[in-house]
């Protein structure tokens, strides 16, 4: 057989890459190798059936039984069993093992060391639990001379002419190898650690909430959300049920703060809603709605709820730090954009996303920028290692997602403004990650649907667990060794489920690549948009890919659970996540300096290009006749104010005795002044 796998690019081989069978023809001098050959094929081809589609495990028989003399020894009855290289083990007369002799045999290979503390932690007063195994064993039997040969090197003496396939019991610690294949475990193996999957995907669906409204905060400019009539009787419930229990003394109860900020949630929605619409459209919808015609109460009634609900325990109220947040920003949402008067006209992006039941705050805004963070860190980490993936385009499309850097923690209560430049980017970047994570895990949950072939590292095919209480076997129990099922042991522990798996596969897997899809809005007229009732509550995970990973990871009665994958995670230290943050902030500064410099370069070219044009606006004669000015100034104060008038001369006469009157200097025209090509 050629063992010499290779795909072009290198490495070394780990399985048969081909099976080579003699060809016989007329004439052929046939050798040993030949005739080996022959027999290495059947028998390796024998091997990769028993191993590929059966798997290791007991076939019929092999039960161990008290010896009926008691004492340490046991009886193996008749039967075959497979091991995890394919080898046939076949037990064809009752054997009485010796349970005593092998366990000082294991003592003496293991240079007097017992199976120590781990073997006894089940036994009561000082009793020995061990496993009791078959081994595979071949022994060279029958041997002949050689006749003569013209090789230089012959085969000296007796050679054995034959290969007899055994076994042989040998006793271990209860720690045998399970090779049954569960589809969780190769699931989790793409996952990694679950609770740091669960952290990815549970702000995943935090942000799927606010995703679209982000999107239709940012496009629905100057437009107003419809009010309609489920708006109407969210407003009428909420301000029934907090006009009884917005007051009284003291913080709420916990579960009395929770029912009072979905309360405030669902009728400041209504509020933000009416606060979209220009007066004219507020009249019609108080002749629509007349419950509208409390509007200004409302505001009040919210104000009251929210000055409560500040002194209410939140941790207590919200264990989720998730939630928690999410309330905190209805509360003080609220309080900033609902209960004035008119509103707050000056915070367009937080009222449009208050109209949609999805307040965001200063606070909430910061924690979306590291949950994307977190998201992308995540999955880029768990696609480096990931050895099956299908998806070939998903690591592009994750590592291309524009993540916002992280800001620093806000002061408590802020009600500092969005801009539409990062509610863009925050919508964007959580509709990619959230799609790119989606395809991950519908790629890692189809991947589980082909078992791979398993590794054989230990070739012993447990037949019993044994107790002994000093030389003495006292109980056997072979109920939970492995079984050769039909289709293969790989297959017994999930056939159950494979039927439904199959059935959800056509619905998930070898679709096209999900894509996001953005809300679209009327080409006028309000924006629909609906109210979500569920973003405080539980966050159920609905769906066929959710009910794939269910099926996977959920242990059926009696199932063999899937073996987690223990990794290392490493922790930050502080004083990273300190400069960190002190980074952030110097780059927020930046980009602040950067802005302010880019205005005033603007200013000044405005300013250049007014003077220019100012300049051309100049007459071309102005330059003269200011000459002209100055020079008659000139001569007014050389007389000085004394000096008489001296009498009318004629035109062109000089005075007796005086000199001529010099013509007046022609001064220069500036150069501001000066035409094109005009000398000085």
């Amino acid at each position: 057989m050629r063992t010499d796998c290779g795909c072009g690019c290198g490495g070394d081989a780990t399985r048969t890459s081909a099976f080579v069978r003699p060809r016989f023809f007329a004439g052929q001098l046939l050798t040993e190798d030949d005739l080996s050959l022959l027999v290495e094929y059947t028998t390796a081809k024998a091997r990769l059936h028993n191993r590929s589609l059966y798997g290791p495990g007991v076939i019929c028989g092999l039960g161990v039984t008290c010896d009926p003399c008691g004492g340490g020894t046991v009886a193996v009855h008749p039967g075959h069993a497979l091991d995890c290289a394919g080898n046939d083990i076949v037990v064809p007369c009752t054997e009485r093992v010796d349970v005593q002799a092998l366990v000082r045999e294991r003592r003496i290979s293991a240079l007097g060391v017992d199976c120590g503390e781990n073997c006894a932690d089940n036994a009561d007063e000082g009793g020995r639990r061990y496993g009791l195994y078959v081994r595979y064993r071949e022994l060279p039997v029958e041997p002949v001379a050689p006749y003569a040969t013209e090789e230089p090197c012959p085969s000296p003496g007796c050679v054995p002419s034959r290969i007899q396939e055994g076994f042989q019991f040998v006793v271990r610690c209860d720690d045998f190898e399970d090779h049954r294949h569960n589809p969780g475990t190769r699931l989790l193996m793409s996952l990694g650690d679950l609770a740091r999957a669960d952290r990815a995907r549970t702000r995943d669906r935090r942000l799927g909430h606010y995703t679209d409204a982000l999107t239709v905060a940012s496009l629905a400019t100057g437009r107003a959300f419809r009010f309609d009539a489920a708006d109407a009787g969210r407003y009428a419930t909420a301000l029934a049920w907090l006009r009884e229990n917005a007051g009284g003394e003291g913080p709420p109860s916990p579960p009395t703060a929770r029912e009072m900020t979905e309360h405030v949630r669902a009728l400041a929605a209504a509020v933000a809603r009416y606060d979209t619409y220009d007066p004219a459209g507020q009249e019609l919808l108080g002749r629509d709605y007349p419950d509208l015609a409390t509007v200004r109460e409302a505001r009040g009634v919210l104000g009251t709820a929210c000055e409560r609900l500040r002194g209410a325990d939140m941790e207590a109220s919200w264990p989720d730090p998730l939630r928690r947040t999410i309330a905190h920003a209805v509360v003080t949402e609220t309080a900033a954009r609902v209960v004035p008067e008119r509103g707050d006209p000056d915070a367009p992006w937080e009222v449009r996303m208050l109209a949609q039941g999805t307040p965001l705050a200063h606070a909430l805004r910061v924690e979306f920028r590291a949950d994307l963070g977190l998201i992308r860190e995540w999955l880029l980490c768990r696609l480096d290692q990931a050895a099956d993936l299908a998806d070939c385009a998903l690591r592009t499309d994750a590592a291309a997602a524009d993540v916002p850097p992280l800001l620093p923690p806000p002061p408590p209560d802020s009600t500092e403004k969005a801009t539409v430049a990062e509610v863009q980017q925050i919508a964007e970047a959580a509709a990619a990650l959230g799609t790119a994570l989606r395809r991950f895990l519908t790629d890692a949950a189809c991947a589980t649907l082909n078992p791979p072939c398993g590794d054989c590292t230990d070739t012993d095919v447990l037949l019993a667990r044994l107790e002994l209480d000093g030389c003495d076997v006292v109980r056997v129990c072979s109920a939970t060794r492995e079984q050769v099922l039909p289709g293969g042991s790989a297959y017994g522990e999930w056939l159950p489920k494979l039927y439904r798996l199959r059935e959800l596969a056509e619905r998930v897997c070898c679709l096209p690549v999900p894509q996001h899809q953005k809300p679209t809005l009327p080409s006028e007229g309000p924006v629909a948009r609906p109210y979500p009732d569920d973003l405080l509550g539980d966050w159920p995970r609905t769906g066929d890919l959710e009910e794939m990973l269910s099926l996977l990871l959920t242990p059926a009665p009696g199932e063999t659970p899937p073996k987690a994958l223990h990794e290392q995670v490493y922790t930050t230290p502080s004083e990273v996540t300190d400069s960190m943050q002190e980074l952030a902030r110097l780059r927020t500064q930046v980009s602040d300096l950067t802005a302010a410099v880019e205005g005033l370069r603007a200013q000044l070219g405005s300013a250049r290009t007014q003077m220019t044009h100012l300049e051309e606006q100049v007459p071309e004669r102005l330059g003269t006749r200011l000459a002209d000015l100055e020079g008659t100034s000139d001569r007014a104060a050389d007389q000085g104010p004394d000096q008489p008038d001296q009498p009318d001369q004629p035109d062109g006469a000089p005075e007796h005795g005086a000199e001529p009157a010099k013509p007046p200097a022609k001064r220069s025209r500036s150069p501001r002044t000066r035409k094109p090509g005009e000398t000085p």
